[in-house]
């Protein structure tokens, strides 16, 4: 859909943005191992790894935890282009990883994600997930997989009124349709694509 205003008149209560995640891998390991640690550390700047259900940003790279001993890396650069990925040593990343116990892997093609944003992003996700997303519960930086209607979902709260939603590429058109179908109660603007 073209950037624009949508659904019901009045002013957007929220606004869909696609994420361009640039470079995305899924790391794996134990949490403790100090190995791992410190060639995440020499690697990343990472000291630990997030907790269950939580994100945090290290530089230029952003975690989420997906599951026991799973984490998704961002390259939060969405600006770099996917072919300097040799410039950043992904192989070299890979192979110190998996000397000191743990597991890199590229999913970079995967995934889509959405930024929606807006006083009534929480109800719009809200209406297709079973997550409770009550800022109490969910709070900046939490994460978790649920579905958004019968699709896969990571979820993730960046701030009070601003969430990240990935699924599976596959899926892309479904969803982005069904936020769109469901936005338009509110009144939606799909803003430009950005990071």
């Amino acid at each position: 859909m073209r950037p624009g205003r949508y659904g019901i008149a009045g002013p957007p209560q929220v606004f869909l943005r696609r994420i361009h995640s640039g470079l995305v891998w899924n790391l794996q390991g134990v949490p403790d191992n100090p190995a791992l640690i410190r060639q995440l550390q020499d690697l990343w700047g990472i000291d630990h790894l997030p907790q269950p259900h939580r994100a945090r940003n290290y530089g230029a790279f952003q975690l989420l935890w997906i599951g026991p001993k799973s984490w998704l890396v961002f390259d939060r650069d969405a600006a770099r282009p996917s072919e300097q990925a040799a410039a950043l040593g992904i192989a070299d990343f890979r192979d110190r990883i998996q000397a000191a116990g743990g597991a890199l892997f590229d999913v970079s093609a995967g995934r889509v994600g959405w930024r929606v944003s807006g006083p009534r992003a929480q109800d719009l996700l809200a209406s297709a997930c079973a997550l409770d997303l009550h800022p109490s519960v969910f709070r900046p930086d939490s994460c978790a997989q649920s579905l958004f209607g019968h699709v896969s979902a990571l979820y993730h709260r960046l701030s009070e009124d601003d969430f990240a939603i990935h699924v599976a590429r596959s899926f892309a058109v479904d969803v982005w349709e069904a936020l769109c179908a469901s936005a338009a109660q509110y009144g939606y603007e799909v803003v430009e694509s950005g990071a």
